[in-house]
């Protein structure tokens, strides 16, 4: 069975990234080493890998890299820091 990543880097400029991956060694070398250069993160080095989670399912993982992207920088951080009872009350809430 296949396993799956979503994983959080906290970049030098204090922003983070989400991302998914079947291979998460090689995939953050790559992000700490700049093997793409337009990618968010080729800029922001070094990096650090704050969070992961790993995945059994493909679609679920995505589902996941998906919604996290979304967050807050305040929700990031209260997944990477274990606080989960915050997330509810952590969404983005937007007001005109």
């Amino acid at each position: 069975m296949k396993t799956y990543y979503v994983y959080i880097l906290k970049c030098a400029d204090k922003t983070y990234y989400t991302g998914f991956t079947s291979n998460l060694e090689k995939r953050f070398f790559e992000h700490q080493h700049g093997k793409h250069i337009e990618s968010y993160t080729y800029k922001r080095r070094p990096l650090e890998l704050v969070f992961y989670c790993e995945f059994s399912e493909v679609g679920f993982a995505i589902d996941t890299e998906k919604q996290i992207k979304k967050w807050s920088k305040a929700k990031n951080e209260a997944l990477i820091i274990d606080e989960y009872e915050k997330l509810p009350n952590l969404a983005k809430k937007r007001f005109k």
